[in-house]
This record gives structure tokens, C-alpha cells and sequence, in this order.
């Protein structure tokens, strides 16, 4: 596939935390090569070939389903405190998008921002020239047009959608996208869409000035990758997370996690959200006693996996990133930045429970509420037991057989190393940032395998545009988009 013209402010430099929107500025270069005689030609995003790929995959019946979404500046209510942020439709998580498996999305999207933007959709297996990489599959939007993206939703699922563009994920613009299968037994009561988020925008300077502030720090941070002098709880006092009032870099402490093989994350957010809202202003769900409930998890942050329980609670993870899963309890799921899973819960009673999301290896957490009688809220501070007790990774998890890609050998297997550091805040994949990527080139229809090597001492989440992957372990791994690669793992 070959890259669109672009100039570099079109396309920035790639932070490690903007891997998750990032990655697939590489992934989009797989599995995207026909052969023609002895020499390769690249498909690019509007080829025939991605045309006649769509064309397959659209039944002549599906239904069209018209959306109109603007992304623009609005005023958000964090718990009382006011901010001035980015959106789409004024509203943070954005408006859902609920379709079924098969059915066409005709998104019109009208930008309204001061500079350019994208939508990509993520974890959709979704036509090239629709994918929302700017400089890649599209042109940016630019301020005061619109672009329509037109494309068929194959895979049921729990999906999401946000730019593609700098630091703007980072804000307020992001939504979930449930795809429903018109097959599903619908073994559970009542289905509850969960978005978690770390924010700073408008309470602690913005996302660029963040951004900014690492760069600069470098090596000053002495690889400890925790900004910190936030107090408990991650709030500050005015400054940006890890800075004194003076400018000059703060207090700064190691954030990190067993699980996550060491550092959690660069920055200590002020509030973490669910659906939008903050602890001190919590989103209340509605239940019963005895209620079979399906919880869909969306972790739409930047710099933050979560550990998420619900108090008094067993989970049963059953999706991984859309696709089934062999069902497995646990009392706490991690999940990583741009993943998503489905838990299913049994209420247990009647009461007042805490949906707690512990940002991982860091203070401070996401909260919300699931209410199934009357009474009192608990005590929002104590920390549920169940994050401590059984936590359900990736690395326990299997697909379901109908949806496992099955045995074989490759027939073409690629390298994919992770590099870079704190000096610049530069990361590259095999030596190489975004703007000078060598695609990976392999023949339509094969059998790929991508071995991911991290080098740095932070964990990325990986992501695949376009397509989904199996993870390789002792059993049939779980379906995916987006895997977490642990330092030196």
C-alpha cells in the first residue's frame, strides 16, 4: 500500500500512549498485497480491489443506517467543575452507534474543530479507504467540511470509534459502537455499555501541552515512567500532572504494576470517568435481584489500563474485543487502553453496588453505580476486595472454536519490534516512526504471523486496522484487535 503525500504536521510523531490510535499506521500495510507475476503490486486503500472486497461482503438486502455526527469544541460538567473540550455531538462518551451485524453505516461527519480530523473505527474489519488514518487511508477533514464514510459491519461485536488525528482522542472524542448479532440467544436480562477514560483536558492544561511537557522532560524523568506529584487519589492543585506551579518538573515517583511487567503509564490523571462522569458524580445503572447482566467495557483511555471489579460480584468474561471467548470467572478484569471485553454478572441481591475500574498501577480510579434496590450508596472509598482476588488477563483466555483461526504454519512471518525511550519521547516499530514506515508486505489470502518483540521498559497496547488476529499461546488464544505487549515479552 503506498502512502498519500502529506506533510509532517499532518502527520505527528507517535507517542507511545497513541499507539493504540497509532498502530495500525503500520497495520494498515498487512495483508494488503496481491501478487502480480513475480512482482508484488501493493493494493492501496482505493483500489479495485478494495472495492470488489466490499462489494463481496455487502448483501444486495443490507440496510443502510444513516448517521450525522459533528465533531466540535463544547462546555463538559465534570462533577460540578466546567471544562472546555472536544466532542462529537456535545456530548462525552459521543452519541452510540447500535447496529446489527451486516447492516451498512453511512457516517456523515461535519467538523466543526479548528483543525483537521478523522474517524477511524476501531476493531471494525471495515473497507480501507474508510479506516480514518490521515495521510494514509484519507486526507484529513479539514475545519468547516464534512466526509461521509460508507462501509459494512461484518462482525457483531463491541467496537468504538474516535479520530486519528494528533492528540484529539486525548479530549472528549470518542463513542461506542455495538454491533448486534441477530443470532444471539440473548442469555442475559439486561446490557449495561461501560466507557472508561482518563482525563486531564481543561482541568490540568490540555492534552498537547501534556504531550509537550514529556517531550521536554526526556530523560529527566529517569525512566521511572510516572509522572507523579499528583497526591492521593491523582489531584493536584492546578498545574499540570508532575509540575510545580513554577513550570519546573515536580515530584516524580514510579507507577507501576506486576501486571503490566513493570511501568503503568507516563502521566497521573486528575479524574478517571465512566461514561463521562467522575467518582464524585457517578453514572447509576439500573438492575434487579437475580438479574443475568451483560456488561460491555470499553477502555477508551490514553495512558491507562484499568482493573476493573463489581463489589460483592463474580465476573464471566465471555468476549474478547468483539469476538467469544471460552467463558472464564474471575473476580477483576484488566483491561488494556483501546480493548474491549463483554462480562456477564448475576446480581446478587438488592442493593447498592460499586462498578469500580482501579486505574492499574496508579492512584485514583473510574467509578460508577449499579443500583438494585433501595438504600444508601456505600462507602466510595473503601477498595472493593474482589480487585485483589481473581484477575482475569489475556493470557487466560481461549476463542471460541467457531470464531479460532485453527492450526497451521504461516506462510509469511514478520518482525515487529518496539523501540524507542524517554529522550524525545520518540517510540518506533522496527526503527522507524509512522512518517517513514516500511509497510510489511504479504500475499492476499495468506497465513500471517506477527511476532511483536518489546524492547523499550513500558507496556504497548498493539492494534490491527482493518483485521482481527489470534493470539499465539499453549491453547487457541483469544480473537483480537489489540493485545497488550509487556516490556521484554
Amino acid at each position: 500500500m503506498r502512502r498519500d503525500a502529506a506533510s509532517a504536521s499532518a502527520r505527528p510523531r507517535l507517542t507511545r500512549r497513541r499507539f493504540v490510535a497509532g498502530a495500525g499506521a503500520w497495520g494498515v500495510g498487512l495483508l494488503l498485497a496481491s501478487c502480480v507475476d513475480r512482482r508484488p503490486a501493493r493494493i492501496g486503500p482505493h483500489s479495485a480491489a478494495v472495492r470488489a472486497a466490499e462489494a463481496r461482503r455487502r448483501a444486495r438486502s443490507a440496510r443502510v443506517r444513516p448517521v450525522e455526527l459533528r465533531a466540535a469544541t463544547t462546555e463538559l460538567d465534570l462533577g460540578g467543575r466546567a471544562v472546555s473540550t472536544w466532542a462529537y455531538d456535545g456530548r462525552v462518551p459521543g452519541p452510540e452507534l447500535r447496529v446489527t451485524a451486516g447492516e451498512v453505516i453511512r457516517a456523515r461527519l461535519t467538523n466543526d474543530l479548528p483543525e483537521p480530523t478523522t474517524i477511524h473505527w476501531h476493531g471494525i474489519a471495515l473497507r480501507n479507504d474508510m479506516d480514518g488514518v490521515p495521510g494514509v487511508t484519507q486526507e484529513g477533514v479539514a475545519p468547516g467540511e464534512a466526509f461521509v464514510y460508507e462501509f459494512t459491519v461484518p462482525d457483531p461485536g463491541t467496537y468504538f470509534f474516535h479520530p486519528h488525528f494528533g492528540t484529539q482522542l486525548d479530549r472528549g472524542l470518542y463513542a461506542p459502537l455495538i454491533v448486534e448479532d441477530p443470532g444471539d440467544p440473548g442469555s442475559y436480562d439486561r446490557e449495561l455499555v461501560v466507557v472508561l477514560d482518563d482525563w486531564l483536558d481543561g482541568l490540568e492544561g490540555t492534552p498537547d501541552e501534556m504531550l509537550a511537557a514529556l517531550r521536554k522532560a526526556g530523560m529527566g524523568m529517569g525512566g521511572m515512567g510516572g509522572m507523579g506529584g499528583m497526591g492521593p487519589g491523582g489531584h493536584g492543585g492546578g498545574s499540570m500532572p508532575g509540575m510545580d506551579p513554577g513550570g519546573g518538573m515536580g515530584a516524580m515517583g514510579p507507577m507501576r504494576s506486576d501486571l503490566l511487567g513493570g511501568d503503568a503509564g507516563d502521566i497521573a490523571y486528575p479524574l478517571y470517568l465512566v461514561n463521562g462522569r467522575p467518582p464524585s458524580d457517578p453514572e447509576t445503572f439500573s438492575a434487579r435481584a437475580g438479574e443475568r447482566v451483560r456488561l460491555r467495557v470499553v477502555n477508551a483511555a490514553s495512558d491507562t489500563a484499568f482493573r476493573l471489579a463489581l463489589a460483592g460480584h463474580e465476573l464471566s468474561v465471555t468476549h474478547a474485543d468483539g469476538f467469544p471467548v471460552a467463558p472464564v470467572r474471575g473476580d477483576a478484569l484488566l483491561i488494556g487502553m483501546g480493548e474491549r471485553y463483554d462480562v456477564t454478572v448475576e446480581i446478587s441481591g438488592q442493593g447498592v453496588f460499586p462498578l469500580v475500574a482501579q486505574a492499574e498501577g496508579k492512584d485514583g480510579m473510574a467509578l460508577a453505580l449499579v443500583r438494585s434496590g433501595k438504600g444508601p450508596a456505600p462507602d466510595l472509598s473503601a477498595r472493593p476486595a474482589e480487585l485483589d482476588r481473581r484477575i482475569v488477563t489475556v493470557s487466560g483466555l481461549s476463542a471460541e472454536p467457531k470464531v479460532a483461526l485453527g492450526d497451521g504454519e504461516p506462510d509469511v512471518t514478520h518482525r515487529v519490534v518496539l523501540g524507542g525511550g524517554m529522550m524525545d519521547y520518540r517510540w518506533t516499530i522496527n526503527g522507524r516512526t509512522a512518517d517513514a514506515a516500511e509497510p510489511l508486505d504479504v500475499p492476499q489470502g495468506a497465513r500471517v504471523r506477527l511476532a511483536f518483540l518489546n524492547q523499550t521498559m513500558m507496556f504497548h497496547p498493539m492494534h490491527l486496522h482493518g483485521h482481527t488476529f489470534q493470539v499465539a499461546s499453549a491453547r487457541q488464544g483469544p480473537r483480537k484487535d489489540t493485545v497488550i505487549v509487556r516490556p521484554s515479552e
